[in-house]
């Protein structure tokens, strides 16, 4: 895999672009897996109006060059792809992508699973909703702390 693991942008992204940039021709591939999160229109019985992130530049992305690390030493894949929007988003924007490519389906799936539940969790990235009441923090779920765990793995905020 050529080009960088990880970018946080403000731009939208294209993941089939994406995905072809991953594989670049790399006949070992034969798997691909993805996943892309979107803005929805609600949250926790609230109509959500936009959404805005925040990062840390530098240590955002360090910290998902160490997970993409612990992918690639848990599953036998040859490479991995996450995105990450910041900014003002709205309903219906594309937020952010993990792809990953392996030479069978299941290492494919369970690595892009594994980065998903470990992005959720540990990456720090700030998340601010404007609803109908005003402007909202949104906070680490419950069932986010329970999804890492099942790879052996413990949030600090569980």
């Amino acid at each position: 895999m050529s080009g960088a693991r990880v970018s946080i942008q403000t731009a939208d992204f294209d993941l089939g672009q994406e995905v072809a940039a991953l594989r670049a021709g790399d006949k070992r591939v034969g798997a691909v897996c993805s996943f892309v999160g979107t803005v929805r229109d609600r949250n926790d019985g609230s109509t959500i109006a936009s959404m805005e992130l925040e990062h840390y530049p530098g240590m955002t992305e360090k910290a998902i060059e160490a997970m993409i690390d612990e992918a690639h030493r848990r599953f036998d894949i040859l490479g991995a792809r996450v995105i990450h929007r910041v900014g003002l988003l709205q309903p219906l924007d594309q937020i952010m992508m993990v792809a990953v490519v392996s030479a069978h389906r299941g290492q494919s799936f369970e690595a892009c699973e594994f980065l998903m539940d470990y992005l959720k969790t540990q990456a720090p990235f700030w998340k601010k909703e404007q609803t109908p009441e005003g402007a909202r923090w949104v906070d680490a779920r419950v069932s986010d702390d329970a999804a890492l765990a099942r790879w052996g793995i413990t949030a600090p905020n569980a």
